[in-house]
């Protein structure tokens, strides 16, 4: 087969297609318009060349739908420049990765492959049982985690202090004294005591 080769038989493995030649006469079949048509906006030079989203003029889909206020808050969806993550990590992780006596920190679950990453804060859920003692350093911790690594004989401590909510002022109603109202209630009235004497 090899000895059949030569240069008046060699073609690419694969067909090669030739391009498409516009605006070569009208007998070309794309001469004229060159497929574009005749007039209108995609006849135009750098017309296909719009961005994603575009609608022509018309208000965009992602500026005609509702949207939540409060786009610098916490809550806003779908997500606030100040939102902050955790990442989930069970107690039945550790029971199942880690050995007695080991230090838990958020380089050795990454190390575990528990947490992807470490920029990102770390919060022990206490999900499963822990029967091993373990000195666990972690960002935040839920009160049942806590309960269940201290009844274990470990220690649990925050990498972070955790924030104290500011308490809501609620309008308080002016304090009335009991008994002066009681005493008020019980006393006969001025007029009818001047009547009777």
């Amino acid at each position: 087969m090899a000895g059949d080769l030569n240069l008046s038989n060699l073609q690419p493995a694969q067909a090669r297609k030739d391009r498409k030649r516009i605006g070569r006469g009208l007998g070309s079949g794309k001469g004229r318009y060159s497929g574009r048509g005749i007039k209108g906006q995609k006849s135009r030079a750098g017309s296909h060349a719009i961005r994603a989203g575009f609608e022509g003029g018309q208000m965009p889909l992602h500026m005609r739908i509702a949207k939540l206020r409060g786009n610098t808050s916490a809550d806003a969806m779908p997500i606030g420049p100040f939102r902050t993550y955790s990442q989930p990590v069970n107690l039945r992780d550790l029971e199942a990765r880690f050995d007695a006596g080991e230090e838990v920190t958020p380089e050795s679950l990454k190390a575990k492959g528990l947490i992807r990453s470490v920029r990102k804060d770390v919060k022990l859920l206490g999900v499963g049982e822990l029967t091993k003692k373990l000195t666990i350093g972690v960002h935040a911790a839920s009160a049942s985690a806590r309960e269940k690594v201290e009844a274990a004989g470990g220690t649990l401590t925050l990498l972070k202090e955790a924030k104290v909510k500011k308490a809501k002022k609620h309008k308080v109603a002016p304090a009335v004294d009991v008994e002066e109202t009681e005493t008020a209630e019980s006393a006969p009235p001025a007029e009818s005591a001047e009547s009777e004497a």
